[in-house]
């Protein structure tokens, strides 16, 4: 290359070196334009205008009324004249009340029949209809028999009640003309007027309502484990148990977490089937916290008591919803330091 070459391209690098260095100036001095797909004042915190409904509703549906709710608890009120504050004599009344006691006793029933039962037997069921029936017979089938269990959780609460009494009326109830057919007439009872058998007999029609849930989020659960973790478990010659103790539970345990959460939440404030089955009765025998706090509000006017036990019942659900994450929390982190 000459002399003359060589000045040339030196003079062309420079000029590229001092068009990238103003271009660079350039560039810093330019606004920054906003950033593509941005909400116009997001950056500012302007997406908070958009939480404000949901807020609103939040404050008139939820927060005004418990708060309402816990200064009624404290007041003696039967809904026509303006509460009367009497402090903790509903607290006292309440520790002492033998109904509400029995009623979170009856609720401990409705944890095992809600929670306990169909969690255990949803777990068996859904890794048979993933593992077994899906896997031999098509996931049609599978797909088939998930619905038939959920179709329980379709019906409104009441309209289901009220289908199941009529099998369980004490004279020309479904059940009882059955057992008469077959020579069993001696068993027929009035399942849900008899003080012995009312309780048991609710515990069976809610297992058979809650159970098509867990079924369904258990089912989902397995659609993310990997097919080929079955087949190399049954190829070193693990059993349909084996696979289901070792793969499915470990697989689905934050599904198992969720769904005894949600269970054990809706068993504690189950209302619609003892309202329309039992009304609590025959005298306390399935009486229920909401129930109970629905008659002191409504049947005995009792406002303040009633609200008393309403937030009697919301601690408790918050106790225990706070106690199952910690839980899971807890178990979690033992899981990652391993």
């Amino acid at each position: 290359m000459s002399a003359l070459d060589t000045r040339a391209a030196t003079t062309v690098d420079a000029a590229d070196a001092a068009a990238g260095g103003h271009r660079g100036r350039a560039a810093r001095r330019r606004p920054r334009a906003p950033e593509e797909g941005l909400i116009p004042g997001a950056r500012r915190g302007g997406y908070w205008l958009y939480l404000v409904p949901g807020l609103a509703l939040l404050a008139v549906i939820v927060v005004v009324p418990l708060l309402w709710n816990v200064y009624l608890t404290f007041t003696e009120y039967r809904g026509i004249r303006p509460p009367q504050w009497i402090g903790l004599e509903n607290w006292t009344e309440l520790m002492g009340d033998e109904v509400f006691w029995t009623s979170f006793g009856n609720s401990i029933a409705m944890i095992l029949a809600m929670v306990i039962v169909p969690t255990l037997l949803g777990l068996l069921l859904a890794a048979m209809l993933f593992d077994l029936i899906g896997r031999k017979f098509g996931a049609r089938l599978a797909s088939f028999l998930r619905a038939t269990y959920y179709l329980p959780q379709i019906l409104p609460a009441v309209i289901a009640a009220i289908v199941i009494g009529w099998i369980l009326r004490p004279k020309n109830g479904a059940l009882n003309q059955v057992l008469e057919a077959v020579g069993l007439g001696h068993l027929a009872h009035n399942w849900l007027g008899s003080p012995d058998t009312a309780l048991p007999s609710l515990m069976v029609i809610m297992v058979w309502v809650q159970l098509g849930y867990p079924i369904v989020i258990f089912m989902a659960a397995l659609q993310r484990v990997d097919p080929e973790l079955y087949e190399a478990a049954e190829l070193d010659g693990a059993n349909w148990f084996q696979r289901f103790r070792a793969i499915t539970l470990g697989m689905i345990r934050p599904e198992i977490f969720v769904v005894t959460l949600t269970c054990t939440i809706a068993a504690l404030k189950v209302f619609g089937p003892v309202y329309a089955l039992t009304g609590g009765g025959p005298g306390t025998s399935t009486i229920v916290p909401a129930y109970y706090a629905y008659s002191e509000f409504f049947q005995s006017q009792q406002v303040g008591y009633g609200a008393t036990i309403a937030t009697a019942l919301t601690v408790v659900i918050a106790v225990v919803s706070v106690l199952f994450i910690l839980i899971q929390h807890r178990i979690e982190k033992k899981e990652e330091g391993r």
